[in-house]
């Protein structure tokens, strides 16, 4: 089978980093880039416990873009075993199974949770696996497989960017027939969003900031929404096909990236924007809670001003290194400023609950439809018109592009 494969070379990476600025297709092409298109076996399971996938689709998610473009930080290298099979959003049917697996079978529709955490790895729970904060597992690197924060990272489970994929037994979720294909390609970068927003939820009648309108940015809306919490949420958006999606899915206020947009912002916040002796403007007052949805400079930087006193900015948008972020806010302010990776266990209803099965649980009682988010389909072996089409998303009205592993013809 082929599969997109990343496999670090220092040559390479040296190369495409100075060469990339410029030339942005050089990131994916095959004989420069750290990326492989390349013949490889199917994924052996390691033991009885695993299961082999069938991918059907294959979602192409931000951080694996920041992957191509070189953007992550080393800092998350040692979690990570190369050359490793890229792609951990996936949906598709189990096509073989190791004797312990009891709770799906051969042909059924499943979603996966990718992470690897201490059940998957063979191991004694660590105090974070204990408490259901699997993606905080303290044990990334040992085990039964290779390191790899999860699927689509670890060289010996293989990644949605390929045909098939490996998963730990307690990584596996049926899929009702109530939930389409479409929409568990979605669970994964769903849960990202609702973890965050049931690990730190709106209070009653506040005022809610969403900064970026990519899948995360909007999936906060569709979860907020779809849990019922009764605040006023706000985007701050880029294009007008985001931010049209972004009232489709429940955004009370959308509100657009022109040069305007700090006194419109701050204005519609009830907020006040003050003039410094030098420098971008300062914001007294703003939003409850903010959810910062980008990872870049001037987000998290808009992010930090646009909060109030006392309030919280909550990072989903994989910020790295950055340079010259202003952090006056966050003492002057008393800010509360908190991390969110990924999914684990959360509170709903009254139960303790994997964040994926809360999602799949919603999806399956309607009370959110992502498949509109889905603008355009490929097949793997056109993954570079599909990155190019996420390098034009405004051209290209791209919200969420993904492989489709039964499709032979480019489509869009």
């Amino acid at each position: 089978m082929n599969a997109l494969q990343f496999n670090f070379n220092i040559p390479k990476y040296v190369f495409t980093k100075a060469v990339g600025r410029w030339v942005p297709s050089i990131h994916w092409h095959p004989r420069f880039s750290c990326l492989n298109w390349k013949e490889t076996s199917e994924p052996d399971l390691p033991n009885d416990d695993w299961v082999k996938v069938k991918v059907k689709y294959g979602g192409i998610c931000g951080s694996d873009m920041n992957l191509l473009f070189l953007h992550d930080s080393p800092s998350t290298s040692p979690y990570v075993s190369f050359p490793f099979t890229i792609g951990h959003e996936a949906v598709g049917v189990i096509s073989e199974k190791g004797k312990n697996i009891s709770n799906v079978t051969l042909g059924q529709r499943v979603v996966i949770n990718p992470i690897l955490s201490c059940e998957s790895r063979g191991l004694t729970p660590c105090p974070a696996c204990e408490r259901g904060d699997e993606s905080l597992c303290q044990q990334k690197t040992k085990g039964s497989i290779q390191s790899g924060l999860l699927i689509g990272a670890c060289r010996d489970t293989g990644g949605s960017w390929s045909p098939y994929l490996v998963a730990h037994k307690s990584q596996v979720l049926p899929l009702p027939d109530e939930v389409n294909d479409l929409n568990g390609v979605l669970v994964e970068p769903f849960s990202c969003a609702l973890h965050a927003v049931l690990r730190n939820p709106p209070n009653k009648g506040d005022n809610v900031l969403i900064i970026g309108a990519g899948v995360i940015g909007l999936s906060v809306i569709a979860a907020i929404k779809a849990l019922g919490y009764e605040c006023n949420v706000t985007i701050l958006v880029k294009h007008a096909f985001q931010g049209e999606m972004a009232k489709l899915l429940g955004a009370d206020d959308v509100i657009y990236l022109h040069s305007e947009y700090v006194q419109t912002t701050a204005t519609h916040l009830g907020a006040e924007v003050l003039k410094p002796i030098f420098g971008p403007e300062v914001i007294q007052g703003g939003a409850n809670i903010v959810y910062e949805c980008v990872g870049k400079k001037q987000s998290v930087t808009d992010a930090l001003r646009f909060t109030e006193s006392g309030g919280k900015v909550v990072i989903l948008g994989l910020a790295s290194i950055m340079k010259q972020i202003d952090w006056t806010t966050v003492w002057l302010n008393e800010l509360t400023v908190k991390g969110c990776f990924a999914y684990s266990t959360n509170d709903f209803e009254g139960k303790r609950m994997n964040t994926l099965q809360i999602a799949i649980e919603l999806m399956r009682r309607g009370k959110v439809d992502l498949s509109p988010l889905i603008t355009h389909q490929y097949p793997l072996n056109e993954y570079k018109v599909a990155f190019n089409t996420i390098t034009k998303r405004n051209r290209e009205n791209a919200l969420k592009v993904i492989f489709n592993h039964d499709q032979t013809t480019v489509g869009g």
